[in-house]
């Protein structure tokens, strides 16, 4: 959530922002509210005081034998009360106005994000690894997945409708032996993990910027205002919600392996094929937060440790450096990185590591305090990063490591967490 101080003292540096970022964030609308709720602040503080002081004088006036002069600072006293009530309602409708339009305005970038109108200005910053080149005929992951039964697609219609995947044997196998993989690099990078829940409140989704801005991306459960995840970024960020850290605590390094959960909407007709984009996939997530003067260096190495999950197996990659017009809604820096993926002749993206500043622990109250430092408390920054999205990174190892006789090698970092085996076959 945007700072209330910030835009009101900083009007034209945030109407830059959001027409770098192509956002209809009505600045002026923000100024006309919160001009009205400074007005009523001013208005109530002046009532009470008059209500005050007419109140004090009645126990004077009654000592002092003024029966008449007493009652007349009573109905003074009601009457204030009574305008009292009627500005108490308007400056009550006017915060709740004022905190739906700065729950609905994106993030500020950061300077040191570059500027742009969309993906085709997002700037390469590095690649690792080279293409492969196939002396054979090389298949997409979802004809070698049926072809050796690894993903049971008919199946999974019949479950479930389209957009989902059912893995089975080997294919299971290596989607597990994958997650087990990229936690056990993470935690040697010292993250901490969690097993957190995959439904969440109201509260936790708005916490991290999900809603109410992607309410028609997520999946609703019948029970009111509960979430499934599409990340578990909110349910990692949202431990703190609402509590005060100590600075040596910071920062903090977590991470996590669930389900996740997207509608997906309006992506028809994109990367209908396969297991690039579907409604249920599995993902591991770093979450961090820090300290405001750290959280950039801590997002390059947030980068690296997810570039180390694709350098350990082998996968051919680039980073790319998101622009403002591409930036994600509470991102003020972010970088993408893409793994190669032969069937589409290009990089596709598996992960996105985001410094969101102090944006989301302003919505969920997250603070730290530093005595030696400052007085009172500071928001922590936060910061989010896929580590990465498995079924991306299955395909991509399918697709990759495919050889002529239509198998596939198994990956050395695979190869303990798939019970030994060095190739995956048909299954039976």
């Amino acid at each position: 959530m945007l700072d209330a101080k910030f835009v009101r003292e900083n009007p034209d540096a945030v109407r830059a922002a959001m027409k770098s970022r192509h956002a209809t964030w009505d600045v002026d609308a923000f100024l006309s509210i919160e001009g009205t709720r400074r007005s009523l602040i001013s208005q109530v503080e002046a009532l009470q005081a008059e209500r005050n002081s007419a109140s004090k004088r009645i126990g004077s006036l009654l000592k002092d034998g003024k029966h008449e002069e007493a009652t007349a600072a009573r109905e003074q006293v009601a009457s204030i009360k009574d305008r009292l009530a009627v500005l108490q309602d308007q400056l009550t409708a006017a915060e709740a106005d004022l905190t739906t339009l700065l729950l609905a305005g994106p993030n500020i970038p950061s300077d040191q994000t570059p500027l742009g109108d969309g993906e085709d200005d997002n700037p390469e910053v590095r690649r690792w690894g080279t293409p492969r080149t196939f002396d054979f005929e090389d298949k997409a992951h979802w004809d070698i997945g049926a072809d050796l039964g690894l993903i049971d697609f008919e199946r999974s219609v019949k479950l479930s409708g389209s957009r989902f995947v059912l893995l089975a044997g080997e294919g299971a196998m290596l989607e597990r032996a994958l997650i087990h993989y990229m936690l056990d690099l993470h935690l040697s990078q010292g993250f901490k993990e969690w097993w957190p829940p995959v439904i969440l409140n109201h509260d936790s989704l708005q916490g991290t910027g999900q809603l109410p801005k992607f309410e028609e991306d997520l999946f609703k459960t019948s029970t009111e205002g509960m979430y499934l995840i599409p990340t578990a970024e909110v349910p990692l960020t949202n431990l703190h919600r609402d509590e005060i850290l100590d600075a040596a605590q910071l920062p903090l390094r977590y991470c996590a392996f669930t389900p996740c959960f997207r509608e997906e909407a309006g992506s028809a007709g994109r990367d209908t094929r396969g297991i690039i984009r579907v409604h249920q996939f599995d993902k591991v997530e770093m979450v961090k937060l820090t300290k405001p003067e750290e959280s950039y260096g801590e997002l390059e190495s947030m980068v690296a440790e997810a570039e180390s999950v694709l350098q350990g197996l082998g996968l051919p990659y680039r980073v790319i450096s998101l622009c403002t017009g591409d930036i994600g809604f509470s991102a003020a820096r972010c970088y993408d990185l893409e793994v190669w993926l032969p069937s589409y002749r290009t990089y596709k993206e598996i992960s996105s590591c985001s410094n969101c500043e102090d944006f989301q622990a302003r919505r969920a109250n997250i603070r730290y305090r530093d005595p030696e430092s400052f007085k009172g408390t500071r928001y922590v920054h936060t910061l989010n990063g896929s580590g990465l999205a498995v079924g991306r990174c299955m395909a991509a190892v399918m697709e990759n490591y495919q050889q002529a006789d239509g198998t596939i090698e198994v990956p050395d970092a695979l190869v303990s967490y798939m019970g030994g085996r060095t190739v995956i076959g048909k299954q039976a």
